[in-house]
């Protein structure tokens, strides 16, 4: 059915369909629904623990023997800056004030774990398919500890130079993330956001680059997305977007009601919720305090301050003060099961690569 069987062949799948890894959103239960229907489902384990990964892991090995994919993020834990948090809690206290919040209160903790020797005593011990990192790899000799598993390893790159360092390490396929895709911006060797590319302008320059596959993400959410980018030469897509609108994405009613609202220029790039950039939809925090406001916090520690807002108005209904993570083409989405969707997703485009 597919012409170019390089992903299917690497990871072992049925269908060149990669479920985004999102944190928050996407646990065993969309996993298990992707796998299922022949795509790659992935389980982001930044936000979780390692038994917490563990359990999760458990739950898909016992739904399904398919391939798996674990994420992990490979940032650089940040420095305390205690000036900075504090100004960064100064600008938020007139939200706190509003929703009757103590100011002074404890600051969650905003747990986003980079790759360490727990998680690769994870990988070893439960030794998925598919190994996939964002913000550049981890340091070498975890690298090889994950090599040493069978396990194909798989980045996100935001330029060319990016996937070219990649590929130089040892990456057995690329992820060429386009300015359209939600959430964070896979991007580590500069922090220059402005002259990020689009998928379309991507995929073929990282293609014409590097000899492994190419994978393409960002503002792919139907058949038409997936046609267009194996046109391009990208041997497989990953999509995120699309499933938050499936019933097993673990997703807020403001989050949901949100997307379903969702306009073409409607999302941004913010670095307000964790200190990097990602791309959501604009709420009242960002349009207030701007999206790329320097007063953040370095990368994971801006979400801190916003939870305790955040836990007393999601509950009422509001997403004033929560991350909402999208993409650019959230008005393609359709609220179906994820294993539906996936199907849907494979006959579209192969009608289309038919004519």
């Amino acid at each position: 059915m597919w012409t170019d069987r390089r992903i299917l062949d690497l990871f072992d799948i049925e269908h060149p369909i990669l479920l985004a890894p999102m944190a928050g959103p996407g646990l065993s239960a969309l996993a298990i629904a992707v796998a299922k229907a022949g795509g790659l489902g992935s389980l982001p384990c930044a936000m979780l623990s390692p038994e917490q990964a563990r359990g999760e892991l458990d739950a898909i090995r016992a739904a399904t023997s398919a391939p798996i994919n674990l994420n992990f993020f490979c940032h650089t834990p940040p420095v305390p800056d205690a000036a900075r948090e504090s100004a960064w809690r100064e600008r938020l206290k007139p939200y706190y004030d509003e929703l009757g919040v103590d100011p002074d209160g404890p600051i969650p903790v905003s747990n986003r774990a980079p790759f360490d020797e727990s998680f690769c005593a994870l990988v070893e011990a439960y030794r998925p398919q598919v190994v996939s990192y964002h913000f550049g790899l981890p340091e070498q000799r975890l690298l090889d500890r994950v090599k040493a598993t069978g396990a194909r390893i798989i980045a996100s790159a935001t330029t060319v130079r990016e996937a070219v360092w990649l590929e130089e390490r040892g990456c057995d396929a690329i992820i060429a993330q386009g300015y359209e895709a939600g959430g964070h911006r896979g991007i580590f060797l500069d922090d220059d956001i402005t002259t990020q590319p689009g998928t379309m302008a991507l995929v073929p320059q990282i293609v014409d680059a590097v000899t492994v596959p190419v994978i393409a993400a960002g503002g792919i959410a139907d058949g038409r997305g997936i046609a267009a980018a194996l046109m391009l030469g990208a041997a497989a897509v990953q999509i995120g977007t699309a499933y938050l609108f499936c019933p097993e994405a673990k997703v807020s009613a403001p989050h949901r009601a949100a997307l379903g609202a969702a306009r073409d220029d409607g999302t941004v790039l913010t670095r307000l919720f964790t200190g990097r950039p990602a791309r959501g939809i604009v709420n009242r925090v960002i349009r207030e305090v701007g999206a790329m406001s320097d007063l953040a916090p370095a990368f994971p520690l801006a979400g801190g301050a916003l939870m305790p807002i955040r836990a007393k108005s999601e509950p009422a209904g509001s997403g004033d003060f929560t991350p909402l993570w999208s993409g650019q083409a959230a008005r393609l989405g359709r609220a179906i099961p994820a294993g539906e969707l996936t199907r849907t997703l494979v006959a579209e485009a192969q009608a289309l690569l038919a004519r």
